[in-house]
């Protein structure tokens, strides 16, 4: 039989947290690849969904979600962004925001259009991208005075007569870099001059350390009516496994995503959706005492990664800490990964796989900080004998 996976996705295969999560457990290595936290979400929280399931919330949810958690985040964009969103048609319940990006792209791009990306980005994007028959169009992220940024010049090149929209990730993965105003300002600049539609991954919109502050493009002047705007519980409440994200854009918008995402799952899990419409209202000052604890795990493991002799860029959001290996003597970063397990018991994520051009990540290596503390001490005494191993 030929190849039966159509051209369009044969780039992809096995995603490479797939690939580092099989090799942590052949190899009983410390995971601190894939970026999910080794700890639950507050406990009245997962009360809310235990209870939901008991009361018989098992069936099909309402397609745009269930009403109460679609109110809970029109709620919160009003409270925390001054952004007001009808829960009734400007806010969708997704499966997760893997869903919702996958879905966003499907519905707005056809074939032959062209999306600008800022590399590395997480690898979702591209399947998406390529899924739509779309192409994209990378703008590097490159670290300056220690922290990742791009050149607004490379951006306003990116855009072409066939690009329709522009995908922003802020606070970023996994670069931990969270844009500034500035940054931000020049990307609106693009979208409104050519007409794009501007889809936002913040679903680390909680997460950012130092009184670094996340700004969602869609409050800048204009913005509103060209975002797409895309958050998720499982970062904010350590639910990942719970798959719940959401939509906010301006109704037309909306109305699109829901027409592609209804024939992708349908609808959503109904116990998680009230789970996290409770979380929204009352949990906040959970997730504050949980951003600390972050902030606290992130030096604990850049202390360590610099006393490896990787060179670090601290991050100012998610979960992660990107690193430099050229100081170890090492220059490619996916090869580097996969002898880990090997040199030091532990396994991490070559950054190069979320780029289009991979020689511009190839030193970079992502390490997760969402660990507790006794992982994370474990792993930096197993970092250390790196030094030498080239």
């Amino acid at each position: 039989m030929s190849e039966p996976l159509v051209a369009r996705m044969r780039e992809f295969g096995t995603t490479v947290f797939a690939e580092m999560t099989a090799l942590a457990v052949r190899t009983a290595s410390i995971n601190l690849g894939q970026g999910f936290p080794d700890t639950d979400g507050p406990e009245a929280m997962l009360e809310r969904a235990v209870a939901a399931i008991r009361q018989g919330l098992n069936q099909y949810p309402p397609g745009p979600g269930v009403p109460e958690l679609r109110q809970a985040v029109a709620e919160h964009r009003k409270q925390h962004y001054g952004l007001v969103y009808d829960p009734d048609g400007e806010v969708l319940v997704t499966v997760g925001a893997t869903e919702a990006l996958a879905a966003s792209v499907l519905a707005l791009c056809e074939p032959g259009d062209e999306v600008v990306v800022f590399e590395p980005y997480y690898d979702s994007y591209a399947a998406a991208i390529s899924l739509a028959g779309a192409v994209r169009r990378p703008v590097t992220l490159r670290p300056v005075e220690g922290r990742f940024t791009f050149d607004p010049a490379e951006l306003r090149a990116a855009i072409g007569p066939r690009t329709r929209a522009i995908l922003v990730n802020s606070p970023h993965n996994p670069t931990g870099t969270v844009f500034t105003l500035d940054e931000l300002a020049a990307i609106a600049a693009v979208v409104e001059q050519h007409g794009l539609i501007a889809i936002t991954d913040e679903v680390y919109e909680h997460l950012t350390f130092d009184g670094v502050r996340h700004i969602p493009l869609a409050t800048l002047p204009g913005m509103r009516e060209r975002t797409v705007m895309i958050s998720s519980a499982g970062k904010t409440f350590s639910v990942t496994g719970w798959k719940t994200g959401w939509v906010c854009a301006p109704r037309e918008l909306v109305t699109a995503v829901q027409t592609v995402k209804q024939f992708l799952t349908f609808t959503s899990g109904a116990p998680w959706q009230l789970a996290v419409a409770h979380a929204l209202r009352e949990e906040l000052p959970w997730v504050g005492g949980m951003r600390d604890g972050l902030a606290a795990k992130r030096d604990r493991l850049m202390a360590g990664l610099s006393a490896a002799g990787f060179e670090v860029y601290r991050p100012a959001g998610t979960y992660f800490v990107q690193t430099d290996i050229t100081p170890l003597g090492f220059t490619d970063g996916l090869d580097l990964a996969r002898r880990l397990p090997e040199l030091a018991g532990v396994v991490a994520i070559p950054t190069q796989v979320f780029y289009d051009r991979r020689e511009l990540g190839a030193r970079f290596v992502r390490f997760a900080f969402c660990k507790k503390d006794e992982i994370i001490d474990e792993a930096v005494a197993r970092l250390g004998r790196l030094r030498g191993a080239v």
